[in-house]
Formats: C-alpha cells, sequence, structure tokens
C-alpha cells in the first residue's frame, strides 16, 4: 500500500475509533436524542453540502426514499440512541468492542432477506466466535466487569440494528446507480427528521451545558459523522473495499485505548478475550471462498495411424 493508503487509513481508524469517547464525554451535558440530533443534522449538511459541490444530486425516486426511511432508522436513529443511552452508565470501550460484532447481524439479516444462500464453515464459525465473544464481554455472571446490564444490552441491540441496516442497503440501495455519498446524506437527512418527530417525547431534559460535551457533539457531528464519511468514500474509491474493511479492527483498537488511557475505564479479562473472538469472528465473517478451480481442458486424443490416413 502506498504512504497516502497509509494516511487514509490511519485518519479514518482515528476519527472512527474515537466516536465512541465523543459520545461519551458529550453525554455528560445532553441527553441521548439530543446529542444524536445535532449529530445527525451536522453530519447530513456536511455530507450534502460537499455532494453538490461535486456536481452530485439526491436520487427523487419515492421508493428509494422509503428505503432510506429504513436504512435511516436502523442504521442511524436506533443504534447511535442506544449506544449514546447505553454509554450513560457504560464503558465507550466495550460500546467499540460490541459494535465490532455488527457482522454477525449483517449476516443473519442477509440470510433472512434471502441474500445469503448458504453459510459457510468459515462464516457458520465466525458466528459462533462472535456470539461467544459478546457474551464474554456481558459476562451475565460478572456485571461489574463490563457494566450495568442495562448498557450492555444497549449495545447489543444497537449492534444488532446497526448489521441489518446494512444487509438491508444491500439489498435494496446498493447498486442502484445512486452516488454513495449522496445515499449517506440522504439517509442522514431522513435520521435527522425522524429524531425531530422523536424530540418532544424523549428528547426535552435540561442540557448541562459543558464545554467539553459541546466540542464533542460537534466533533461527532462535523468530523466523526460528516468528513469520516467522505474520508471512507475516498477510501473504497482509491483504494479498494478489501482495504476499507479493515478499519473495523483499528478503530475498535483505537476506541478501547482511547477509553482507557483518557477516560480511565478498567478492562476485565473478559473483555479482552472477548474482543480477540469478536475480531476474529469478523474476520472469519469478511473471508471471501476460493473460486474454484477451473476445470483441465481435456487432452486431444492422439490420431491412430488409421485415423492418420
Amino acid at each position: 500500500m502506498s504512504k497516502a493508503t497509509y494516511a487514509r487509513l490511519a485518519a479514518l481508524s482515528l476519527i472512527w475509533g474515537s466516536v465512541f469517547l465523543w459520545i461519551k464525554i458529550a453525554g455528560y451535558g445532553f441527553s441521548p436524542v439530543q446529542m444524536v440530533l445535532i449529530r445527525l443534522a451536522l453530519g447530513a449538511v456536511v455530507i450534502l453540502a460537499i455532494g453538490y459541490a461535486k456536481g452530485l444530486r439526491l436520487p427523487k425516486e419515492p421508493a428509494t426514499w422509503g428505503h432510506l426511511a429504513v436504512a435511516a432508522l436502523l442504521g442511524n436513529a436506533v443504534p447511535w440512541t442506544l449506544y449514546a443511552e447505553g454509554e450513560i452508565g457504560g464503558s465507550s470501550s466495550v460500546a467499540a468492542v460490541v459494535n465490532g460484532s455488527a457482522p454477525i447481524w449483517t449476516l443473519a439479516a442477509a440470510l433472512l432477506l434471502g441474500q445469503e444462500k448458504r453459510v459457510s464453515g468459515y462464516k457458520a464459525g465466525g458466528v459462533l466466535l462472535g456470539l461467544g465473544g459478546t457474551a464474554l464481554i456481558a459476562s451475565p455472571w460478572n456485571s461489574a466487569s463490563a457494566g450495568s446490564g442495562w448498557s450492555i444490552l444497549c449495545f447489543v441491540l444497537g449492534s444488532i440494528s446497526f448489521g441489518a441496516s446494512f444487509a438491508y442497503m444491500g439489498k435494496f440501495l446498493v447498486g442502484k446507480g445512486i452516488p454513495p455519498l449522496m445515499l449517506a446524506g440522504g439517509q442522514l437527512s431522513v435520521a435527522t427528521v425522524l429524531l425531530l418527530a422523536a424530540f418532544p417525547f424523549l428528547g426535552l431534559q435540561a442540557v448541562t451545558w459543558r464545554a467539553d460535551s459541546v466540542i464533542s457533539v460537534l466533533v461527532l457531528g462535523v468530523v466523526c459523522t460528516g468528513f469520516a464519511a467522505l474520508l471512507n468514500f475516498e477510501l473504497i474509491i482509491k483504494d479498494g473495499p478489501t482495504v476499507a474493511s479493515t478499519v473495523t479492527y483499528l478503530m475498535t483498537a483505537v476506541a478501547v485505548v482511547l477509553g482507557a488511557v483518557v477516560l480511565r475505564e478498567p478492562l476485565g479479562w473478559t473483555v479482552w478475550l472477548g474482543a480477540v473472538a469478536v475480531l476474529a469472528a469478523t474476520g472469519l465473517l469478511r473471508r471471501k471462498p476460493r473460486p474454484a478451480a477451473e476445470p483441465a481442458p481435456e487432452a486431444a486424443p492422439v490420431p491412430t495411424p488409421a485415423a492418420a490416413d
């Protein structure tokens, strides 16, 4: 890989890996719905501004917007709110590690949607390993190791919703000729509307105006949601999806380190072991089957003397 590729990969891993740290700090002053609404709105503005500057336009088909609404619910409104809710009493590091199990739920949803017809041995092993890793992280026999049961439940449900969104987008939105940047901008715009609808019921708590929380919300929206989408887009286009997919591993490692160093979050042995299992499971689920060997061409029959005559 080139130096530019390493730079893009490192920058995106650092930005996305810091998301859970910023969520934790933003939660000191904002409720989950308040935080996610601001994040969505800022991210949508940044992405759409960049998209329109590049000459791209949003889709116009009503059916596409219907699918974007479902994707926004599954991929943004629900999981982001659940992660923010879970981090009120839970660890940002644990949230990041559980988030790494999303490919497991993507596979499960792909099976339900008919995108996957069969599960290879590698994928079956990845699912079992990922589920075991998630159970280790949750450690129901030792609630002090990873946070409260409620926070773990929020993280797991958020991860399930996030993973299901990828399968849904893969079936109904990918390959329709819509620029990925505008898909992201449209999805965030719809998610913003969904959070606005929920705001009168779930977002009217008093805000604690703290400088660190305000800065964290701004970073979440502008950098981690807006510019990160552009960076991911550039990484996929210039370096390929295989290179881009390694961000999953790197961002989890970054999040765990930031949680331990900045927030002084304790991590028990079950979290470390579970993290290794989840990352290994992600690797198995991303493994592509070997292409079938092409049959060797049949040798031409050797002519007999009679045939030669």
